[in-house]
This record gives structure tokens, C-alpha cells and sequence, in this order.
């Protein structure tokens, strides 16, 4: 078994812009973002893998509610792994789904100092359930993998049974080049300095069937005046990631449809609950210098059908710098974002944040 536990302590500081132009309001925080163990290892056969995390910062075990029995989710991943058959792998409990590249990738290996707005808008986040995955070659270093899940459909941490249906997750990824170095194909930068380029082109498919929150398995439950509006979610990705000699590149894009995305009662009247539904775009890139600094930039569109949800389309741009010290080990981040919200209002946003994980 192994032990690892990791730190992040953020400071930010926004800033609205009134109708002058001018940057007013200054709002600052500082806290402790991330705080957590981890185990893993395997019992029996090393054919028999397993991990355990936990998170103990107050955002790591927020949402406690009625559904999860009023307790914090201290459970972020707990799940066994057996690779029962060849290149066969089944998964058991909970872990993230096989959603989102940018989600996948862990919170401490981050090119900048947290995700961006298409993660928060779309993720699938974690789930209780199976998962079964697999992989082979096509030819040569032509790398494929497919990724099956099966789960509950209303997020980690649940207790009170399932309200919804289920929710079905598939995945597939091309690694036309072969394996990054270190599996650098989720983690962002290029601290490995690949010396051939690589690429990893990937394609996420969701069903949540019968799901009761605004966000698919994310967000608020839909309650009305007879339990619970019920509707068919739909949510597509499609992300690429690049590296080479320092250079890396991400890109994802994400769609959201429902059947019936407008909660409502049993007389047809709407609850206010919505379903997030429309499409976000995620363009990241960055370059590492010969001493482990690195410049990034990201682009973040999100373009929710306002005429359900009411949200105008945003933009955000985000600058970086990041001192890698130990790798992502060990590290030194910072960004500059500004968010352009048509019709809305406008914000700055400057954080700082030390990582530390072993």
C-alpha cells in the first residue's frame, strides 16, 4: 500500500466592472482548496488493484444534504480494479466516470490553478457503479482504448437510494503515436519534454436516464410538487490533447440536450429548476522554459440556450505562469482571467496558489 497526501493553499482576489469601466468591488479569499489522503495498492495479486481518497478541506467535503444522510463526502474515490482477463479491467465503487479529459486529469496536475468554466458547467464527475475498460494496439503504436460505465446517476456519496434511472457513460481514445511519457496524456504541461510528438484525439458519450438534477448527475435536485421531474440527459465531449518539446495543447468541447430540460409540477406549472443544456468550448495551451517556468493562456466559451436557462453566453480569457519546482509535485501557480459576460456583468480575477503532494 501506498500513502499520499496532497495541500493546495489558494488566494484570489475578483473584481466587477461598472458601467464606467472601472474595476470596483474587490472581493479577496484565502483558503485552503484541497486537502487529501490517498491509498492505493493491491491485495491478493497485482492483478487486483485498489484506491482509496479522501478529501478534508471544507470544498473537498461540501454538499451534504438529505440524499447524502446530512453527513460531509468525506468519499471522493473508492473502488477496486481487477484486471481479470488480458487487457480487460473491471472497475467496482466509485471513481470519476470516464467523462471529460479535463476533469480526468487530477487537481494537482493542472496546467493553471483550476479548471476552467467548461468543467464546471458539464463535468460527470464521480459516480458509484462499474466500469469496464480495455485497450489494444491497431497497428504498431497506434494505441486505442474504450471505456464503459455504468452507473447510478446522481453523483458520489449517495445514501438514499436511487431516484432517477441509470446513467451510461462511454469513452473512446486514439493515441495514434503511442503512450505519452509518465501517462503525460493527463497531466498538463509537457514536463516531460516529449522528444516525438504525441496526440491523443478522445470521444465521451453520456445517457443519464431519467436523471433529477439540473446538471446530469451534477447541480441541484429537480423537486416538484410529486417528488422529482425526471427527464432523458444527453452530454457529448470531444478532446484533444498534444505534446511536444515543451509545447502542449488541449482542446475540449462539450454539447448538453435534454428531453424535457423545464422542471415541472404535476399540473404542467415550472418549478424554476432547468437543465444546463447547450455547449462550451476549452482551448488550452502552453509552452515550458528550459528552467521549469511555464506561460500558458486559455480561451472558455460557454453558450447555455438562454432561452431555457436564462444564462447569457460568457467568455473568459486566462493568462498563467507556473514555477515548477519538483514537477507537479511541488509548485508555484498563478492567473490573470477575464470574464466577458454579454449583457452581464463583467470580472477580473487574480489567484495565487502553492501545491504540494506526495
Amino acid at each position: 500500500m501506498k500513502l499520499a497526501t496532497r495541500m493546495q493553499f489558494l488566494s484570489a482576489t475578483t473584481w466587477d466592472q461598472n458601467s464606467d469601466d472601472k474595476w470596483v468591488d474587490p472581493h479577496s479569499t484565502a483558503l485552503v482548496r484541497r486537502a487529501r489522503f490517498k491509498f492505493d495498492g493491491f491485495a491478493y495479486s497485482q492483478k487486483l488493484k485498489y484506491k482509496i481518497e479522501l478529501g478534508l478541506s471544507n470544498r473537498d467535503m461540501s454538499g451534504a444534504s438529505e440524499y447524502t444522510s446530512n453527513a460531509p463526502r468525506y468519499i471522493l474515490d473508492a473502488v477496486v480494479m481487477w484486471n481479470f482477463y488480458e487487457n480487460f479491467e473491471l472497475w467496482i465503487g466509485q471513481a470519476k466516470l470516464p467523462g471529460n479529459m479535463e476533469r480526468v486529469i487530477s487537481s494537482g496536475n493542472l496546467q493553471q490553478v483550476d479548471r476552467s468554466m467548461l468543467n464546471s458547467k458539464f463535468t460527470l464527475d464521480r459516480e458509484t457503479g462499474l466500469q469496464l475498460r480495455h485497450h489494444f494496439y491497431l497497428h504498431n503504436n497506434f494505441l486505442i482504448r474504450e471505456k464503459f460505465a455504468l452507473s447510478q446517476g446522481e453523483g458520489r456519496n449517495v445514501t438514499n437510494g436511487n431516484i432517477g434511472g441509470a446513467q451510461f457513460t462511454g469513452r473512446i481514445e486514439l493515441l495514434p503515436f503511442g503512450e505519452f511519457s509518465g501517462e503525460g496524456e493527463y497531466k498538463g504541461s509537457d514536463l516531460a519534454r516529449e522528444e516525438q510528438p504525441k496526440l491523443m484525439l478522445s470521444a465521451t458519450y453520456d445517457y443519464n436516464s431519467n436523471a433529477v438534477k439540473t446538471r446530469s448527475n451534477q447541480g441541484t435536485y429537480m423537486v416538484n410538487d410529486i417528488g422529482f421531474h425526471k427527464t432523458d440527459i444527453n452530454t457529448l465531449f470531444l478532446d484533444a490533447m498534444f505534446k511536444y518539446r515543451g509545447f502542449s495543447f488541449m482542446g475540449e468541447y462539450a454539447h448538453r440536450n435534454a428531453q424535457d430540460p423545464i422542471a415541472k409540477n404535476a399540473d404542467g406549472s415550472p418549478t424554476g429548476d432547468k437543465v444546463a443544456v447547450g455547449d462550451g468550448l476549452n482551448l488550452q495551451s502552453g509552452y515550458l522554459l528550459k528552467n521549469n517556468w511555464e506561460v500558458s493562456g486559455r480561451y472558455t466559451h460557454i453558450s447555455l440556450d438562454e432561452a431555457i436557462t436564462g444564462n447569457p453566453p460568457e467568455n473568459q480569457y486566462t493568462l498563467g505562469l507556473s514555477k515548477y519546482i519538483v514537477g507537479h509535485k511541488l509548485k508555484i501557480q498563478t492567473d490573470l482571467s477575464y470574464l466577458s459576460v454579454n449583457g452581464g456583468t463583467n470580472e477580473l480575477m487574480y489567484r495565487l496558489q502553492f501545491d504540494i503532494h506526495f
